[in-house]
């Protein structure tokens, strides 16, 4: 936990808050500031005057949410007001933008007053696309919220209390699904009747439960019919339960389930070991569960238990919902967030779960493995997917609820769309994949028996990317396939020794070598080794495209790919490609991998290397040659000559390629001074496939684009050998192996190898 010192420290430093609000149009010339105001701006307001529904199309309505609070009920603070509220409300704003890159505004009401604040919500919803109620005590919520709901016609949503809702309901249908059971035989007991124990329970019903077998406590015992008062009002007394009132202990007595969201310490373990077998607990209060984790798997192992806590499994976190839920009922234009569409919601969720982890959620945690079962019933917060499930569910449910104003038709584009929002990479593969899902190349992988391999193999089935064969020992492939639950159906796994090819392979290694250094006991030798192999495998027609390197140095790839496939026909060199995903634009980087200093000769063919990649992926090469000059500036330097040299050559080799050189990088990519300094130059500044002169400087560059200026690398990509063979970088991620092994297809399919 931080220290209050940190945490004030973090709010005040810089520009102080959490938030900015930042321009989505040019605003730098005259006629800039003509268009975003006056006079220009008067055009969109006529054209919202004649037809309301234009302002979706011409404001940012259609992505905007107003946070909205009276400050009565801010965390577990209580009634500090709307001004000492508003660092939670701003905070809320930077959950909606990270994960569904919804924009927010935060609005802090001073109004005690439930039908003041409900007139002065309804007063500001033309600005907004929907409106997300915030840290509003009980009961006046249960009212502020279905008066808005009946009142204004875009989604009003108070996430105290759905939000908490809808996680812990999904984790309670992965529950019932580990421990086989049935949620309508569960007892489930409450601790706590606030908004968000009510609207948990009313949901628990919607999926099953049986309302007489839920009992409610609050902290003065059970909830019976027979309650008076102000803690008596309607939503609480519809989950009371006839009899005598009893206390918290006495009633979870043989329950099954127990949901905290109370207060810290109230349940012991002791309450806890008079549960019924495999009890579920789900201690929600924050800071401080209603039992710590340690103390309620200490006094019941048998348990699956859930907090509000990051460092304990199975966090439930409401922000696994609120921004998917308003990111699929904002792209829809829905006119409310109803039952349906919340059921959606948990059922999306509680399925990502029994799905496997990415590898980017396993670093984000400090964890090397996670997968379904009772220590991993809730996906985690920041698992990318949860967008691409979630939003897409809810969007379908509005439609099929007929609450949907522009129901989603093709939910496969949606879902496209989405992944845009949270991977660059997702944007440039995917139209690799809807492509290499034609034809089904045959891709072999040396590390067959890395756990890595074998869950991006299954991807590649799923997806269609491929067939895979996986080289290794079938055993050991079985066995680790069986541990991370992944399906080898689909999976052609050759054990290398034993294979019936072995001999034959060994024997054209020998032959194709033999005046190279290889005796016939060397060629039987080497090829016990995967790589050596799988290249064998390929360079015979067994298999259409190499992947491997992902337990080796770059170079012990390379070197067997080398002595068995070879350079392509009239090629200088094989080199490397990254291709560079920025905010907006692609870029692609030759060489960053293989050549430490190439002569003009071998820099020419790097160029057309390049270029090739990016015309077999549908881009149009415009190749910068880099260098420290611009044009001839010190052309007397032999680092100079040699890039001009190559220009040369290039320029013989492919005539109509678009290149010049030697450029400076801010030249090369820089319209404005390109039109400046060098009007006459051919790439105009826009160029996208840049030529480094040595493997110093184009190393260098592409890291520090990627570590420090928010660029995605997809790479290194081999070029210039007869057929395709990939290197992964040490410590590649699944998603990285996905991504090349669909470059490597596409390599296949555009003959992007090296030869034009």
């Amino acid at each position: 936990m931080p220290s209050y010192r940190d945490a004030l420290e973090y709010h005040s430093k810089g520009r102080p808050g959490k938030s900015e609000v930042v321009p989505t149009k040019p605003l730098l010339t005259q006629r800039d500031l003509s268009m975003a105001y006056s006079p220009g701006v008067a055009e969109p307001c006529l054209a919202i005057h004649k037809r309301p529904d234009d302002a979706y199309k011409y404001t940012n309505r259609g992505n905007l949410v107003a946070v909205v609070t009276n400050g009565t009920a801010v965390l577990g603070l209580g009634n500090i007001g709307p001004l000492a509220g508003k660092p939670v409300m701003e905070g809320k704003g930077n959950l909606f933008k990270k994960f569904a890159d919804i924009d927010v505004f935060d609005i802090e009401v001073d109004a005690l007053d439930p039908d003041a604040f409900i007139n002065i919500v309804k007063g500001i919803a033309p600005t907004f696309g929907g409106i997300n109620l915030e840290d509003i005590r009980s009961p006046e919520c249960f009212y502020i919220e279905r008066r808005l709901q009946e009142e204004l016609d875009i989604p009003v949503f108070h996430d105290d209390q759905h939000g908490t809702a809808i996680i812990a309901a999904a984790g309670l249908l992965n529950v019932c699904l580990i421990n086989e059971q049935a949620i309508g035989d569960l007892t489930i007991v409450f601790s706590g009747a606030g908004a968000a124990a009510i609207s948990t329970a009313r949901l628990f019903v919607s999926l099953g439960a049986k309302i007489e077998n839920i009992f409610m406590c609050d902290s003065k015992g059970l909830i019976t019919t027979d309650r008076e008062g102000s803690s008596a009002f309607p939503e609480k007394m519809a989950f009371a339960q006839a009899g005598p009132a009893r206390k918290l202990g006495e009633v979870l007595v043989g329950a099954n389930v127990f949901v905290g969201l109370s207060v810290g310490g109230v349940l012991s373990g002791e309450m806890v070991k008079g549960m019924a077998a495999k009890p579920t607990i789900f201690a929600m209060a924050n800071p401080d569960p209603e039992i710590p984790y340690d103390e309620a798997k200490a006094a019941r192992p048998d348990s699956i238990v859930a907090t509000g806590r990051s460092d304990f499994p199975n966090q439930i976190n409401n922000v696994l919902g609120f921004p998917f839920l308003f990111r699929g009922a904002l792209d829809c234009r829905a006119r409310q967030i109803n039952e349906a569409m919340k059921i959606a919601a948990v059922t999306a969720l509680a399925e990502l779960a029994r799905e496997d982890v990415p590898d980017d959620v396993l670093q984000a945690y400090g964890k090397t493995s996670l997968s379904f079962g009772p220590d991993y019933i809730i996906p985690k917060p920041f698992d990318r997917r949860v967008l691409t499930r979630v939003a897409p569910a809810v969007a379908r449910a509005a439609a099929q609820s007929g609450v949907a104003r522009e129901p989603i038709a093709d939910q496969n584009a949606y879902r496209e769309s989405l992944e845009r929002l949270i991977a660059r990479s997702k944007e440039f593969l995917r139209p690799l994949i809807n492509r290499a899902r034609l034809f089904k190349k045959r891709i072999i992988f040396p590390d067959g028996t890395h756990p890595k391999v074998i869950r991006a193999a299954q991807i590649l089935i799923d997806e269609g990317i491929c067939h895979p064969i996986l080289v290794g020992e079938a055993w050991k492939i079985e066995q680790m396939a069986s541990n991370l639950k992944i399906d080898t159906r689909g999976m052609e796994i050759i054990e290398n020794l034993t294979d019936e090819r072995f001999d034959p392979l060994a024997e054209a290694l020998w032959r194709s070598r033999q005046r190279k250094g290889f005796t016939r006991k060397k060629a039987r030798r080497v090829l016990r080794h995967p790589t050596w192999f799988s290249c064998m495998m390929l360079k015979e027609g067994m298999a259409d495209g190499l992947v491997g390197g992902l337990g080796s140095s770059y170079a012990d790839t390379l070197r067997p790919a080398l002595q068995t496939i070879g350079v392509a026909r009239d090629v200088q060199c094989v080199s490397g490609v990254y291709t560079m995903l920025f905010k907006d634009r692609q870029m692609f980087f030759g060489d960053c991998t293989v050549n430490m200093r190439p002569g003009p000769e071998e820099l020419a063919q790097i160029a057309i290397n390049t270029a090739l990649v990016a015309q077999s992926v549908g881009v149009e090469p415009r190749v910068a040659m880099l260098s420290f000059s611009d044009f001839g500036e010190h052309y007397s330097e032999p680092q100079v000559r040699r890039v001009r040299d190559a220009l040369e050559i290039i320029r013989r080799e492919w005539p109509t390629l678009v290149v010049d050189g030697e450029l400076q990088a801010d030249t090369a990519v820089s319209p404005a001074m390109s039109e400046e300094l060098f009007p006459f130059s051919i790439v105009k500044g826009n160029a996208n496939v840049l030529i480094f002169p040595d493997l110093t400087s184009g190393n260098i560059a592409y890291k520090l684009l990627r570590e420090l200026g928010g660029a995605t690398a997809i790479g290194p990509l081999l070029v210039g050998l007869n057929k395709p063979v990939n290197a992964l970088a040490i410590g590649s991620s699944v998603d990285d192996i996905v991504a090349i092994t669909a470059m490597t297809v596409t390599q296949i399919l555009g003959a992007g190898t090296g030869a034009r």
